[in-house]
């Protein structure tokens, strides 16, 4: 029989295609449904690695992908939000909740594709109510899955007829390595393990490929699936790049062990085929299923010798700096509310140098583009976040304790100053915002106007140095350096926007470099403003506007 090898291309790469939109679609709609709160699922649900297995698995369900969730393990242990221990866990659950979607591909609704698309489009846009668009979106990915699975069953199908074909799965049969070699590379082309384990369930669904050749595929698949971390990981931190070797680690190591064993292995999923009567499609998602189960069970007791061996193949000291509190401890809240506020000082005033390191990043990020100061910036603006709302929670608790006349007055400074520290962190987002603005859009910022930049910024963290470090001493001497300074930020933007329009109206800049000139030194001027508020917490006074 003739190949038509075109329309065989055609169906495989295009119901491929929406295979992969199908997955990427139905993951996007659930994590909607599910509220978006996916970095926050696995930023409090990680408490000990047991809690991190179980967390990686429901974030793996609600993105329907593991690789998601192990890049966004990397990023939350790069920003310090996690540590090696706690992604571990995340990252063993990853491969647990990725089977699910081999499960789905087993129920076999294939045929009922085309009405399930039908109604994900008709809830996705004939209905204004976000709630039932995030539904329509989820069942328009779930039905879009089913087409593609079908459409690429319809494209291998020819493949029969093929003798080359014949004789790659008889060898894959014979040698499982080779097997695991074609299953890892197709892994990391198509970006998707999902991808090779459907079109795995498709192959031996037509009897295309038989069982023994099938099992390889499917343990190089998990191999497949580490690179994507081990790319994300590049360029992050220390803790990053051992969070995403421990992937490569545990899923080799299991791929590795399982191939020993390959041949017990497919007999026991035989047998559970037959005792269970299950389609093919189901064996191969059994098949998963239990390996990445078994795999996680092995592994668990494991995870404090994993974390030691990676800290020794990537040695040296982590410069992610810690993100979480360390000094609020809720004893202090019923035993000395006193100490409990010099507690909560101690925090705000680290809060505050981090808040000035993320202004550095800034102004390393204006001047030489590198994108790892801009992902510093971001990261650290998330830890203001975090800390603002665990300060403000413990400082919320301690309202209700028995506070001197003199103390309720520190304890509402201290709520203010937390807010405008964390109001700083928000000024040098839209500031990194802005560059990339301008970098993306290939806007020229003339050289005078990138001094008058670079003088205010350096002033405006110069002031912001000296209000923490004012708060931090108490010292009255530096909270009116605070105010001089700020006087002069202020002066600073006003004869700065005058030279821009006088540039403007000689056309030495354009309308857009304008823009991002004006919105740069407005945030700078706000992030003075917050400091001077510092300052005057340390004062004990407003500072009347005539004077600064």
């Amino acid at each position: 029989m003739e190949i038509d090898i075109q329309n065989l291309l055609f169906e495989f790469f295009g119901g491929l295609g929406i295979f992969l939109l199908g997955i990427k679609y139905m993951g996007e709609g659930l994590q909607k449904t599910a509220g978006d709160r996916l970095k926050d699922i696995l930023d409090k649900f990680t408490s000990n690695p047991f809690m991190g297995v179980l967390a990686g698995i429901v974030v793996t369900i609600l993105l329907q992908t593991s690789t998601g969730t192990t890049v966004l393990a990397v990023g939350l242990v790069n920003a310090g939000f996690m540590t090696l221990r706690q992604s571990i866990g995340v990252i063993m659950g990853a491969n647990v909740g990725t089977t699910v979607t081999a499960f789905i591909i087993g129920i076999k609704i294939e045929e009922y594709a085309l009405p399930i698309v039908a109604v994900g489009a008709l809830l996705l846009f004939f209905f204004k109510n976000q709630k039932l668009q995030n539904y329509g979106q989820t069942i328009f990915g779930f039905g879009a899955l089913f087409l593609g699975l079908d459409l690429m069953g319809s494209g291998l199908y020819p493949l029969r007829y093929l003798e080359a074909f014949h004789e790659l799965t008889i060898e894959m049969s014979g040698n499982p390595i080779l097997g695991m070699v074609i299953g890892t590379v197709f892994t990391f082309v198509v970006q998707s393990s999902s991808g090779t384990i459907g079109i795995l369930q498709n192959l031996l669904g037509q009897g295309l490929v038989d069982l023994d050749a099938a099992m390889p595929v499917l343990f190089g698949n998990n191999i497949g699936t580490t690179i994507t971390a081990v790319i994300a990981s590049i360029g992050a931190s220390i803790a990053a790049r051992r969070a995403a070797l421990t992937h490569v680690i545990f899923n080799l190591i299991g791929a590795t062990v399982i191939l020993l064993l390959i041949h017990p292995y497919t007999a026991l999923i035989a047998s559970i085929r037959e005792a269970l009567g299950l389609n093919a499609e189901m064996t191969i998602a059994f098949a998963h299923g239990i390996f990445n189960v078994a795999n996680l069970i092995i592994f668990f007791p494991f995870i404090g010798l994993l974390a030691h061996l990676v800290t020794k193949l990537i040695p040296g000291e982590d410069s992610v700096i810690d993100f979480k509190p360390t000094h609020l401890d809720p004893i202090f809240i019923q035993q000395s509310p006193a100490v409990a506020l010099d507690q909560a000082r101690e925090e705000i005033i680290r809060m505050g140098e981090y808040a000035y390191k993320g202004l550095e990043e800034t102004a390393l990020f204006l001047n030489n583009h590198q994108t790892k100061h801009a992902e510093n910036a971001f990261q650290i603006e998330n830890a203001l976040n975090k800390l603002d709302r665990e300060i403000t929670d413990y400082l919320v608790q301690l309202s209700v304790a028995q506070l001197s006349d003199a103390d309720s007055e520190r304890h509402s400074a201290l709520i203010d100053s937390v807010r405008d520290i964390e109001r700083i962190g928000d000024h040098f987002e839209n500031v990194v915002e802005l560059i990339q603005f301008k970098i993306s859009n290939k806007i020229i910022i003339t050289e005078d106007a990138k001094k008058d930049l670079n003088k205010m910024i350096d002033l405006t963290n110069l002031t912001v140095k000296e209000a923490i470090m004012s708060l931090s001493e108490m010292d009255r001497v530096k909270a009116l350096e605070v105010v001089k300074h700020e006087t002069q930020i202020d002066r600073m933007e006003k004869s700065f926007r005058k030279k821009h329009i006088i540039r403007l109206n000689e056309g030495k800049c354009s309308g857009s470099s304008g823009i991002v000139f004006v919105d740069i030194l407005s945030n700078l001027e706000r992030i003075g403003d917050h400091a001077l508020n510092i300052a005057e917490e340390v004062l004990g006074e407003k500072i009347p506007e005539t004077v600064h």
